[in-house]
């Protein structure tokens, strides 16, 4: 059997309609689950809603509706979005299915056995928005006297009886694990995030809530529900079988790397890998928190009027369009801006241009001129050195993605794109035609093989288009003479979507 590769997105909060940041991350998953099968590993990605917690309570009453039939019409629109930019989830996970609660509630037993579990009183600062508790030293205040947190949420003084997990008994283990494992948080900044926060000592977590009943009930305690971040954190377990699946569990867990957002990393490299050590089960072998996508260099809000809905820019420029600007453009990693100016000027400038145009160019050429009749590649060393250079950009992709360094392998892609339209101005076919018939169809074959072989190499980053270069190459052979054919990536109109109202 292949190796097995699991892989996850953050499980989204969905109390309001999913922004640009979702489809970043589920898109950035994406790429990485589909290189993984090109390089023959057995993939499974999951991806979800968390659809407890107070936040989802408050909007829905705050609409008048019902909690669940709320969850369930947002959750539809993650799902949708998924469908709508070509993730290719294996399974979507909600915090409120059967399965789910059942596999949070084996968590929570199995850290309650190993003793890390007590009941006691809380009273602490905690953001509603954040789902998060915050320590004392972490809270700052507003302009308005407004007590806020890190994230510059709101934050308000909470006093409940509260189960407890025993985080502080789990600071050493945690800082030896980043030590033997310096990749297991990535990028560096962001392990070295993490790092000092742990030396600068835990406290143990408060994990369950009394003032509301929205969640997975506590076994065995009445009016109890888990903390959001246990039950959310579960899900990456959930979308293997846990607990009673496990043929799936035993071939995919632990998962291979855990994607998300850098403002959510402590829950997942702090919390997550200290509940499993609790429950003896093993741990992920990488988080990596991804950086923001700004609206031309600035934060997305409402207020601003700079929020987009990601299927817009879909639907104005082409789901591979925005897939391609979106992995091209941000160097992984590190927080990025979008703008429609950039996505048309990339998309356009790359795709449009250069890629789409040699595709263009060449099977035209083979049509006019060889009666649609696909050529062998030459043996010139011309033909030669540019097919070298296209198997270094396959090197240099599969190297780069492997390292989740997008950019750079994009980068080396152009730059064998860019060596394939120089040979066709060097070699002229269009001049050999005449001069020459038989070096301008070794000409074509060696740009046929080259553009074929380009396209499968950047085929995770834009599966529809590349799906439709290979049913055009595969109806001509079976035909033994290519079609007429059409742009691959037609050229983008620039539409402006996020101008401030």
């Amino acid at each position: 059997m292949s190796e097995p590769f699991y892989l996850t997105t953050a499980i989204a909060y969905p109390n309001g309609c999913p922004h640009i940041g979702h489809a970043y991350e589920a898109i950035a998953a994406d790429v990485i689950a589909r290189f993984q099968r090109a390089q023959g590993r057995d993939v499974r990605l999951v991806t979800g809603t968390d659809e407890h917690g107070l936040k989802m309570v408050q909007t829905a009453r705050g609409q008048g509706r019902d909690t669940l039939e709320f969850a369930d019409e947002m959750s539809g629109h993650f799902r949708d979005m998924c469908d709508g930019l070509a993730i290719s989830y294996d399974a979507f996970v909600r915090t409120t299915e059967p399965r789910h609660h059942e596999a949070s509630i084996a968590l929570w037993k199995a850290m309650e056995a190993n003793g890390d579990l007590y009941l006691d009183r809380y009273e602490g600062w905690y953001s509603v928005r954040d789902e998060a508790f915050y320590d004392e030293k972490e809270i700052t205040t507003g302009d308005n006297g407004e007590k806020l947190s890190p994230q510059g949420t709101p934050v308000e003084w909470t006093v409940e009886e509260s189960w407890f997990f025993r985080l502080s008994r789990y600071a050493e283990p945690l800082l030896k694990l980043y030590a033997d494992n310096p990749d297991f948080i990535r990028p560096e900044s962001r392990r070295n995030e993490v790092v000092r926060f742990v030396e600068g000592g835990l406290k143990d977590l408060s994990v369950s809530r009394t003032s509301f009943d929205w969640g997975v009930p506590v076994p065995g305690s009445p009016g109890h529900v888990m903390y959001v971040w246990v039950d959310a954190l579960t899900t990456y377990m959930t979308g293997v079988g846990f607990p009673d699946d496990r043929d799936n569990y035993d071939r995919f867990w632990p998962a291979d790397l855990h994607l998300i957002g850098k403002d959510i990393v402590r829950f997942h490299a702090v919390y997550w890998p200290a509940f499993l050590m609790s429950a003896k089960l093993p741990l992920p072998k990488a988080v990596f928190g991804h950086g923001f996508l700004l609206a031309r260099g600035e934060k997305m809000s409402k207020s601003l009027g700079n929020v987009v809905d990601p299927m817009e820019l879909a639907r104005i420029y082409g789901v591979d369009s925005l897939r391609y600007f979106l992995i091209r453009e941000v160097s992984f990693g590190q927080d990025g801006s979008y703008s429609d100016e950039a996505i048309v000027t990339r998309c356009n400038a790359e795709l449009a241009n250069s890629f789409g145009n040699l595709a263009q160019r060449t099977f035209s050429m083979i049509v006019k001129n060889l009666d649609g009749v696909l050529p062998p590649a030459g043996e010139d060393p011309a033909d030669a050195e540019l097919l070298a250079k296209v198997a270094e950009a396959e090197a240099a992709v599969t190297a780069r993605f492997t390292d989740y360094d997008f950019s750079a392998g994009l980068e080396a892609w152009m730059a064998a794109v860019f060596a394939a339209n120089a040979y066709v101005d060097a070699m002229a076919p269009w001049a050999l035609r005449k001069t020459d018939p038989a070096r301008m169809a070794a000409v074509l074959g060696t740009l046929a093989a080259a553009v074929e072989r380009l396209g499968a190499c950047v085929e995770p980053v834009v599966p529809g288009s590349i799906a439709k270069l290979r049913a055009y190459l595969e109806e001509g052979r079976a035909a033994d003479r290519l079609a007429q054919p059409t742009p691959i990536f037609p050229r983008l109109d620039l539409v402006t979507t996020d101008e401030p109202a």
